[in-house]
């Protein structure tokens, strides 16, 4: 399906955690038949092969593959837990960027922060607080182009500025479109110094 060959082969970066011989499944195809079942409803990793099982057929033919079955739900589960959290981040940041470089609509390009408390991330086993994720949102193109974990013993101003430094800021406004702004915390002399990289003549 070619509205997804840019996605697959943004994917297909992510280093494979299996063996390079015996592989029936193409990377690619599991994660993003993955994000579809999870997407479609599936909660569980049998949940992720009943999709596939139901859909078989029809993804075959839409991405030009062969599958005779889908992959084990002990295969699935394998392949995922193997997968280095960063690298999965990389590729969507990837593709959140390449889908955000289209013109500003209104002309208005404005960027949102948020952190949220992550539902059902606190373990009351381990004794491990609830995580915290700060998001930024692309307001104009209702994407989220990257979110930070807050460290437990911090807060979201230094994980902001770790944002900023690794998302593109050029003709972009830090809040202000819809309702949607920075919080207060976040007018530090640090970030309103910042510009964006000077591009060479």
């Amino acid at each position: 399906m070619k509205s997804f060959e840019n996605f697959l082969l943004l994917l297909a970066t992510i280093p494979d955690p299996r063996r390079a011989e015996g592989k029936l499944y193409q990377l690619p195809h599991i994660l993003l038949f993955s994000i579809l079942a999870v997407a479609s409803g599936a909660n569980s990793y049998r949940g992720v092969r009943t999709f596939i099982t139901v859909h078989r057929q029809k993804l075959n033919q839409a991405f030009a593959i062969n599958w005779k079955r889908a992959p084990a739900h002990t295969s699935i589960r394998f392949i995922l837990h193997g997968l280095k959290g960063s690298d999965v981040e990389t590729a969507f940041r990837e593709h959140a960027s390449s889908l955000n470089d289209d013109e500003a609509i209104a002309g208005v390009r404005a960027l949102a922060l948020d952190g949220k408390v992550l539902k059902g991330s606190f373990d009351a086993f381990n004794d491990a607080k609830a995580r915290q994720i700060l998001s930024a949102f692309a307001t104009d193109t209702a994407l989220v182009l990257a979110h930070f974990e807050i460290d437990e013993k911090s807060n979201e101003i230094p994980a902001a500025q770790k944002l900023f430094a690794e998302l593109d800021l050029t003709d972009r406004v830090p809040g202000s479109q819809s309702g949607d702004r920075l919080d207060a915390m976040h007018c530090q002399k640090k970030l309103s110094r910042r510009r964006p990289p000077r591009t060479p003549i």
